[in-house]
């Protein structure tokens, strides 16, 4: 089960410990009683040992509909619970365990279903105070329901060029693809910290600067997609445990929201030209 991709040599590994530590086809494991003899039944006859249930394509689908599901219901929530005064802190703090919890699954060797589900309610809080932000305070009241659209417009159209093999995740796309991802995260990061001394290097505001990052991001979180079909493809011809799909699912949803927040912030650049 070689592959190009970092992320998916690391849960290969990962899932090739758990079989080895499971019931191999005569019984339990070398070593344990009973090795070498076949599970008995109530009927005396031989049975067949418990197996992992792989992942599958339909596994990856349910697993993103319903991080999705929690996101929106928590950025509904968000929107309406949390007060104006409360909202530049709870996006400030969404943001922070966003991000932490997003290197903890992303680096972790094993699927971790609840924290999956944790990130998608925590970004939930991030994508609806940034939404409000936009909606209200800015009062640019329609650019959320054209950036909802225009999101999950790319989604779809990246996934039908990768299913007609137009865009491929070959090994020197992958590596160049995470290097510059990297990177722009690097630049975000070192803008962040940079505004909270009042430093404005003008990638974040109203100019030809901010205008071309956030088209240079956008780009980049469309391809990030790319990245995901290939690890969901390839998880499901290496036989990954059934839990994975929440990893797979995992990866769209941080794709998904980091898009939608770049056309976000693109289309309040655009209108406040107006």
């Amino acid at each position: 089960m070689k592959t190009s991709n970092p992320v998916l040599s690391r849960l290969g590994q990962a899932a090739e410990r758990e079989r080895a530590a499971g019931y191999g086809p005569y019984g339990p494991p070398a070593g344990q009683p009973g090795y070498g003899q076949p599970y008995p039944t109530a009927t005396g006859y031989p049975a067949s040992p418990p197996a992992v249930q792989p992942m599958t394509i339909d596994d990856v689908v349910v697993k993103t509909v319903t991080l999705l599901g929690l996101t929106g219901v928590s950025a509904v929530a968000a929107w309406n619970l949390i007060p104006g005064s409360l909202a530049g802190p709870a996006f400030v703090g969404a943001a922070i365990v966003g991000m932490i919890l997003g290197f903890v699954i992303s680096f972790s060797r094993m699927a971790n279903p609840a924290l999956v589900i944790t990130y998608a309610v925590i970004e939930g809080v991030f994508v609806g105070m940034a939404s409000k932000f936009f909606a209200v305070v800015a009062g640019q009241q329609g650019i959320i329901l054209q950036a909802v659209v225009a999101t999950f417009g790319v989604f779809f159209v990246m996934a039908m060029l990768y299913r007609a093999r137009v865009i491929r995740a070959t090994p020197k796309f992958t590596r160049g693809l995470i290097a510059v991802m990297s990177g722009l995260f690097a630049v975000m990061l070192i803008n962040l910290v940079l505004s909270l001394f009042g430093v404005s290097t003008g990638l974040r505001d109203n100019g030809a600067i901010g205008i071309i990052f956030s088209l240079v991001c956008i780009v980049v979180a469309s391809l990030s997609f790319i990245l995901s079909f290939n690890e969901i493809e390839e998880g499901v011809r290496m036989g990954l445990p059934q839990r994975y799909s929440w990893t797979a699912a995992f990866g769209i949803l941080v794709s998904l929201v980091w898009l939608y927040i770049e056309i976000l912030r693109l289309l309040s650049f655009l209108q406040g030209d107006d």
